[in-house]
């Protein structure tokens, strides 16, 4: 990875840039609801990420996600100033990609794939509402997903060559899941970018907060699970009593 902090903040931006642009796009052009367009959407989060992480993974580690910057922080990999300029970075580059999305699509009448909570989604012959604590805590639990295999592939090195097809399916499955219940951002700057362009603000805290409980979460369970790994080889060569 270079050692330059611009090199690694330009390839942030530009990387989430891309994913809103694509990701958004997508979720604006065949829609979020369930069924076939979701897929569309997934995959379109999914393929982006995995190609970005391809093209940027060696300059920036290519989080492009504050929520895996945070987890990325939290484990050490990373420091506290660079940990700042990426988030700055993720940030600006979502507004970029929204803006980018308002010009493309003729204004912000479609949404631009602002993420929300779903009111009287009819699921079989139940009509789901969720609320923003469910919300809270779906969004929490996809971003622990994510911190989790971007931690346990890229971070520490398993299956290091997979890694950028491992975490671009983990938002295939993330958004085929969740899609439909909170938009499946778990991603700040992919909610707040559209948000923040649209003036719809409504829910921000809890995109913009969720995610970094799930990141954290999912660093100090990879920590005690090194932890518990490397402990391993000791007790099994222990000689018997």
């Amino acid at each position: 990875m270079s050692n330059s902090l611009a090199p690694k903040l330009l390839a942030e931006l530009i990387g989430t840039f891309a994913l809103v642009f694509i990701g958004a796009g997508a979720a604006s052009i065949v829609g979020g609801a369930a069924g076939g367009g979701i897929t569309g959407v997934a995959f379109a989060h999914g393929l982006t990420l995995m190609v970005f992480i391809c093209a940027y993974g060696r300059i920036s580690g290519g989080h492009l996600n504050p929520a895996v910057t945070v987890g990325v922080l939290a484990v050490g990999a990373i420091t506290a100033a660079e940990a700042a300029g990426y988030i700055a970075s993720q940030i600006v580059g979502g507004v970029a990609g929204a803006l980018l999305l308002r010009i493309v699509l003729g204004g912000v009448a479609t949404g631009l794939g602002t993420p929300g909570l779903a009111h009287g989604l009819v699921l079989g012959g139940a009509a789901v509402t969720i609320t923003p604590a469910i919300g809270f805590m779906v969004e929490a639990v996809l971003a622990f997903f994510l911190v989790t295999v971007v931690l346990s592939t890229a971070v520490a090195g398993r299956a290091a060559h997979l890694a950028p097809v491992a975490i671009g399916l983990t938002l295939v499955f993330n958004i085929l899941m969740g899609g439909a219940l909170t938009g499946a951002a778990f991603n700040p700057a992919r909610a707040l970018g559209p948000m923040i362009v649209t003036g719809n603000l409504s829910d921000a805290w809890l995109y913009g907060l969720a995610p970094v409980v799930g990141a954290i979460i999912a660093a100090v369970v990879h920590m005690g699970l090194s932890r518990l790994a490397d402990e391993r080889p000791a007790v099994a060569a222990a000689p018997a009593e």
